[in-house]
């Protein structure tokens, strides 16, 4: 006889996908749940709670993806109590843009649009015009 696996309920299903969107799987779930790093019980009665709200699995899910990638952006953590908190407002929900700043040997430079050239910011605060190839600019993102 064969034993077959068992299957996940849909309020499984919610807590497991809410763990995925925090960047574990399944087997490191199970290994967190043995060590007690991870009291799986203590999110089942919000997954019940977020299933009714949404309606079925699937918006659940969605949901959880919108907050997760909200707060990700913002480095803010997040719980399935959090997509409650922000359900009103899931429509409006955007990541934050990520915003590159261009560098010339690691000083600043600013786009004049009265001059229509790049400066660079020297260490004494200097602008200094830039005279190079624009290939030779280096875009870095601002946290």
């Amino acid at each position: 006889m064969i034993k077959s696996k068992k299957q996940e309920s849909d309020i499984q299903k919610i807590v497991n996908h809410y763990f995925y969107s925090k960047g574990l799987n399944l087997d490191e779930i199970k290994e967190k749940s043995k060590k007690q790093k991870i009291i799986y019980s203590r999110f089942t009665r919000p997954a019940k709670q977020l299933l009714e709200l949404a309606g079925s699995v699937t918006n659940a899910k969605r949901a959880i993806d919108k907050v997760a990638q909200w707060a990700q952006t913002r480095n803010l953590d997040y719980s399935i109590e959090t997509v409650f908190k922000k359900w009103l407002e899931l429509d409006r929900l955007k990541p934050k843009e990520i915003v590159k700043k261009p560098y010339f040997r690691s000083n600043p430079m600013i786009w004049s649009k009265t001059k229509k050239k790049w400066f660079v910011i020297n260490k004494d605060e200097e602008w200094l015009e830039f005279a190079g190839d624009e290939k030779e600019i280096e875009w870095k993102i601002e946290k």
